[in-house]
Formats: structure tokens, C-alpha cells, sequence
């Protein structure tokens, strides 16, 4: 008997994916990184039934891209380095087999900002609502995962009841992307699914990003205004994000 993988699962399901969906995304992450997979829906069964209990690295990195979790919270076993062979040294995993590929050469963060920005971050951004006439101010804890010079930034759960995404890029100290944020569903905005594009720049501490958003209100007009980032701690682990897992506290 193999215990399913329930986290994975709700994680999928809470990203609106189906399994085609998620598989479809795991392909795209590995190919942007140039360490092509060969995921599939079986393959994502095989996950999420507990039939497969680790995944391989070119897997787990590409899972941890689409998701913005590390993979230890993502209800695997821990990874072990290499997967064990049969008498004959036949590879005895189970998921799909792809050619070998050299790691690619990654830009590296700049070193003044740390090198690496994974961790958990609050982040904090300023809006103006035309409807209430005031300013107001939008904020999540957040888990970074850093692969090369890309950013995942995915809102915990428990910290605000409208979820939050962003897709960003390392440019030495400037990071540029884009930003989702699906809206509560009782809330003011009704559900509403609003996106944009963001630019900071990375403090030489590495400590705190800063910069401005862009976006649509709701009368399609382009609204812009102030975004951080401010670092809380390097880990990612499931009691580093049990304890970020509520709204923030600000002054």
C-alpha cells in the first residue's frame, strides 16, 4: 500500500491545474532552464498517488519552479543523490527517462546582493482605490525560490486571503517580471484577477527590494505605485513557513 500524495494534489488543485495542465508546465519550466523533461499526466499520477515518492532532481527543480515551493513541501521524501540500480545497473525509477543534459551555464545573482534570494520575504505594495478615494496597502508573507536567475515568488496561503504570484528575472542588483493576483472572492474587488508587470532594485545588503509596480484598474486605465520586498529568513522548510503562515502584522 502506498500513502497518496495529498499535498501535491491540493497544491495543483490550488493552482486551477489539471494534471495535463501541470504536466504541460513542468515540460515548459524544464525546457526555460535547458534541462528538458519528458513529464506527463501519467507521470503526475504516479506523484500524486504516492506511487513515485521521490522525484528525480531534473523533476523536483522544474516542480519547485512551477509551484514556488520548495521541494520539501511538496509532500516527496527527501531526495536522495542518486537513484538506485538494479544487479544488471539498469535505473530502477519509475519516471520517464530523458538524455543526459549538461547543467547550463546560469547568470549568478550579483554578489553583492547575497547570490541567492531564496527564502521568505514580506512583501508589501501601495494602491489607489478611485471607488473608497484612499490609498491602501496590500500584504502577504511570500516563499522566493531562486533557480540561476530566475525568481518564483508564490503568497502563503494563510497570509492573505487573495493569493499572490510573481515570475521575476536577476539582472545583477535589478529584478524585473511580472505579478498575478487573483482577489478574494468576498471581498471589495469580487474575485477579480488583476496582473502587471514590476521592477526593484536589490539593496547592496540583499535585505530588501524596492521598486514600482504597473497594472489595469477597473476602468482599464493604467494605474503604477510602490512595491517591497523585505527578507524575514533563508529557509524554506515546512516550519519556517508554518510560522510566516498567517497575515502579517505591520505597524
Amino acid at each position: 500500500m502506498t500513502a497518496p500524495n495529498a499535498t501535491l494534489r491540493a497544491v495543483r488543485m490550488g493552482m486551477l491545474m489539471s494534471q495535463d495542465d501541470f504536466a504541460r508546465a513542468i515540460r515548459d519550466a524544464g525546457r526555460r532552464a535547458g534541462v528538458p523533461n519528458d513529464a506527463n499526466k501519467r507521470l503526475v499520477q504516479r506523484w500524486e498517488s504516492g506511487v513515485i515518492v521521490t522525484p528525480r532532481p531534473t523533476y523536483a527543480r522544474a516542480l519547485e519552479v512551477v509551484t514556488g515551493l520548495p521541494i520539501s513541501a511538496l509532500g516527496f521524501s527527501l531526495m536522495v543523490p542518486n537513484p538506485p540500480a538494479s544487479a544488471d545497473g539498469a535505473d530502477t525509477a519509475t519516471e520517464p527517462k530523458v538524455p543526459a543534459q549538461p547543467m547550463p551555464n546560469l547568470p549568478r545573482a550579483s554578489a553583492v546582493s547575497g547570490g541567492n534570494h531564496s527564502g521568505i520575504w514580506l512583501s508589501r505594495y501601495e494602491y489607489h482605490s478611485s471607488g473608497r478615494e484612499g490609498t491602501f496597502v496590500g500584504v502577504h508573507y511570500v516563499v522566493v525560490l531562486q533557480h540561476g536567475d530566475r525568481l518564483t515568488v508564490r503568497s502563503l496561503p494563510g497570509s492573505s486571503d487573495s493569493p499572490l504570484t510573481l515570475d521575476l528575472t536577476v539582472d545583477g542588483n535589478v529584478v524585473t517580471g511580472t505579478w498575478v493576483e487573483q482577489t478574494a472572492a468576498d471581498g471589495y474587488y469580487r474575485g477579480a484577477r488583476y496582473h502587471g508587470a514590476i521592477q526593484l532594485l536589490v539593496e547592496p545588503t540583499g535585505r530588501r527590494m524596492a521598486g514600482q509596480w504597473v497594472g489595469f484598474g477597473k476602468e482599464m486605465d493604467v494605474n503604477t505605485g510602490p512595491w517591497e520586498l523585505v527578507f524575514q529568513e533563508a529557509s524554506t522548510n515546512k516550519a519556517a513557513m508554518d510560522r510566516y503562515n498567517r497575515p502579517p502584522t505591520l505597524p
